[in-house]
């Protein structure tokens, strides 16, 4: 069952036609694995009242496929989807559980073809608890795609770190962990040329944006990378140089030297 991009449930290469509340329905279970009668009826008919809900849920029911091809299990109180039935959905939340909690980056490839997929949760689809399941997806995909990209780095495969690091900033280009493992991946490869670029280039469109530079957390990362106290001042000193010389569209905070870049004005770290 695909709930990723569009709804479809096919067996095979052979599509199943559901009207929309048998799909609805579906999709609930799919993504919950099982749930309560009640939660199903609640859920997908907040508005009616308990008996109405219940007879659409029973209605629903009825027009999905039965048989060897039933895609749900149904008891006295639970509804459940049957072990044959895949979700891509709790597949690729499955598999960002596994990273976040894990961060091994090791046989990684069939984890980043999970998490690299396109098509958010059932476009189109305004439901609260689609909205809801929606986000929860979306962070989830966001933390793992942070969490694995920093693991390659620390093993040494800074490409495939970077690749991951720069699928979750095009996913959500204001997230400032995404930039952090951008950063991490450069450092890890001793680019720090490239570190601050990245670094500088965040400046601005978070500046644009937002009209706030990135955290003191940033900062520090950016200048972890170099050895020295001289050179961490010296990276520092180049990033805010080049981000006052980038001209930004929005006004840019006076700087002052004693300030730490990331903090609420612009300049070179205390000593």
């Amino acid at each position: 069952m695909r709930l990723l991009g569009q709804f479809r449930l096919a067996y095979g290469a052979e599509a199943v036609d559901l009207c929309p509340n048998a799909q609805r329905l579906l999709a609930l279970v799919g993504l919950r694995s099982c749930v309560s009668r009640t939660v199903l009826a609640g859920t997908l008919w907040p508005n009616a009242t308990e008996a109405h809900a219940r007879g659409s849920l029973r209605s629903a029911l009825c027009k999905l496929p039965r048989g060897e091809r039933a895609p749900v299990t149904c008891c006295r109180n639970t509804v459940s989807i049957t072990d044959s039935v895949t979700v891509d959905a709790r597949v690729l939340a499955d598999t960002a559980l596994r990273v976040v909690q894990s961060s091994v980056a090791r046989g990684s490839e069939p984890v980043l073809a999970v998490l690299f997929g396109d098509g958010e949760l059932l476009p189109g689809w305004e439901d609260d608890w689609v909205l809801l399941e929606r986000e929860r997806l979306r962070q989830l995909r966001l933390h793992a795609l942070d969490a694995l990209a920093h693991g390659l780095a620390r093993e040494g495969r800074h490409a495939l770190a970077l690749e991951t690091a720069l699928t979750s900033v095009r996913t959500e280009p204001l997230r400032e962990s995404a930039h952090r493992a951008v950063v991490a991946a450069h450092l890890a490869e001793g680019n720090m040329q490239e570190a601050v670029r990245h670094y500088v280039a965040f400046w601005r469109l978070l500046d644009e944006e937002l009209g706030v530079p990135p955290s003191a957390l940033f900062a520090r990362q950016l200048q972890s990378g170099a050895a020295g106290r001289q050179t961490r001042s010296r990276i520092v000193t180049s990033a805010a140089v080049r981000f006052r010389t980038a001209a930004p569209r929005s006004p840019v905070r006076s700087l002052r030297p004693g300030q730490q870049v990331g903090e609420e004005e612009i300049g070179t770290p205390s000593a």
